[in-house]
């Protein structure tokens, strides 16, 4: 049978209140106690139950880590590196899925049913009222990978995806590129609008290049291929600004089922800077965002808003760099 903190009480011969405090973070125990408990339920094979406790401190350790996009590869290792900083810290992660959901207040209700102490909304492409709609109710929220504000209402980590699309830009004014295109992710997305305009507002500076845009409908592998094939069926630029690494491959996909080489015969460059990305047979060229860092800083504003919750909310952006592989021509 399951030991139980009584049983560890017995053993040790202390009050259950003493093994109680042994395992509640923060409590007074003598450093003698602790070893004698310790000793005890190592010999049981105890394990404290946290959510028996949590209705005692109302702390769960729960943190809500939402996401809509789970076609895209890189949430993977997004969702590798924020599950384990989290339990590092002494927190639970517990995914939620929302690819199919557009209402803030059903995803909510949802949360509040785990009794979760707080909240990351990974994603640039959810809204920013379903960041809005946990704060609103109380719960810290944290998006990252969101929409930067000089006056954010829920604390944002990320990248300035407006300086993005420039330095995309800057690298095919670079290679000397006569015809250029952003394809970009859903129109809706806030993070395809920042990209392309960041992208067309340095172009605009070059009148002499010629700019175009489209989007595909997803950030997926089988949007961007979809979004290739079909522009294949006009003229095609001498290189895209794909506003995701997935995107790039599923364009880079396409471009070789019409027998398209790269970067001879059009560029790629992509965003991310995802472990695929840097495979030998893909080798992209890419805008890389710090993504540990960015989930480093996310977890720490997350622990410190568990102690402090009317923390005022607050950007922090991260820089990004060009990733030199094998999708654009050289620079001259």
């Amino acid at each position: 049978m399951t030991a139980t903190l009584k049983d560890v009480a017995a053993r040790a011969g202390v009050s259950t209140s003493a093994v109680s405090r042994t395992f509640t973070d923060g409590a007074s125990v003598s450093v003698k106690m602790r070893r004698k408990v310790e000793r005890a339920a190592a010999e049981l094979g105890y394990s404290p139950n946290f959510l028996a406790r949590s209705l005692t401190t109302r702390r769960t350790k729960l943190i809500g880590l939402v996401s809509n996009n789970f076609h895209n590869p890189i949430f993977l290792e997004v969702f590798d590196r924020f599950t384990r900083s989290l339990q590092d810290r002494g927190l639970r992660p517990l995914l939620v899925n929302l690819s199919n959901e557009t209402d803030p207040e059903n995803s909510v209700r949802m949360l509040r049913q785990y009794s979760v102490d707080g909240v990351i909304v990974a994603s640039s492409t959810l809204p920013p009222a379903f960041s809005k709609a946990f704060r609103d109710k109380g719960i810290p929220v944290v998006n990252t990978f969101g929409r930067h504000s000089s006056s954010p209402e829920v604390h944002v980590v990320g990248i300035d995806n407006v300086a993005a699309g420039r330095l995309a830009a800057r690298e095919l004014v670079a290679r000397h590129y006569k015809s250029v295109a952003f394809l970009g992710g859903p129109q809706s997305a806030t993070s395809t609008k920042d990209r392309l305009k960041g992208f067309s507002e340095e172009l605009a500076l070059h009148p002499d290049i010629a700019v175009s845009h489209s989007y595909a409908a997803a950030y997926s592998f089988k949007a961007g291929r979809a979004e290739m094939l079909r522009l294949a069926q006009g003229e095609l630029a001498e290189a895209y600004f794909c506003g995701d690494d997935v995107l790039s491959i599923g364009a880079l996909s396409g471009l070789d089922e019409i027998g398209k080489h790269v970067p001879e015969d059009v560029g790629i460059i992509g965003l991310n800077d995802m472990e695929m990305a840097g495979w030998e047979n893909i080798a992209l060229t890419t805008v890389r965002q710090p993504i540990q860092q960015i989930i480093n800083s996310s977890v720490e504003m997350m622990v410190a808003m568990l102690d402090e919750p009317d923390r005022y909310p607050e950007a922090r952006l991260f820089p990004c760099q060009v990733i030199e592989r094998a999708t654009l021509r050289p620079r001259p």
